[in-house]
């Protein structure tokens, strides 16, 4: 068994469903952060089974829509001081921009710079789908 060391400042994502560890960390671009960064795999977890968790030292601005997108089992833990200070549920986002495209290769959000859609939830059955303010064309949100 490794041992890794409590962070004493940062952020901890925890309850990553087991193998999606990696696509959260590559979504949040942590690979071009100076932080230190601790990704587990295949965590022994009670609730879970098997989970993955993100350790982030120190300052991080974390957006939680991406985090709702990918998993919504994620816990966010704010550590301050060794200690857990605030704990948050992520949650599907019912509005986001710009962190979906449209699938439509036609929508003006293709060619037009300034266009930038605003995409509404409108179903959740097993899949994401988001609704174009443009086109109003379904897109499925997908992660690997």
């Amino acid at each position: 068994m490794r041992l890794v060391n409590a962070i004493k400042n940062g952020i901890v994502i925890d309850h990553i469903t087991q193998g999606r560890g990696l696509t959260v960390y590559h979504e949040l671009k942590l690979d071009t952060i100076e932080n230190t960064t601790v990704l587990l795999m295949n965590v022994g977890s009670d609730h879970l089974n098997k989970k993955d968790i993100i350790k982030i030292e120190g300052d991080f601005h974390l957006n939680h829509e991406i985090l709702g997108l990918i998993d919504t089992n994620i816990t966010v833990n704010i550590i301050e001081n060794e200690k857990v200070v605030k704990k948050i549920f992520v949650e599907v986002p019912e509005k986001v921009s710009d962190l979906i495209k449209c699938k439509n290769p036609r929508c003006i959000s293709h060619t037009d710079d300034y266009a930038r859609p605003v995409f509404t939830l409108v179903g959740q059955n097993g899949e994401l789908q988001y609704q174009c303010s443009y086109c109003e064309e379904i897109t499925k949100v997908k992660f690997k």
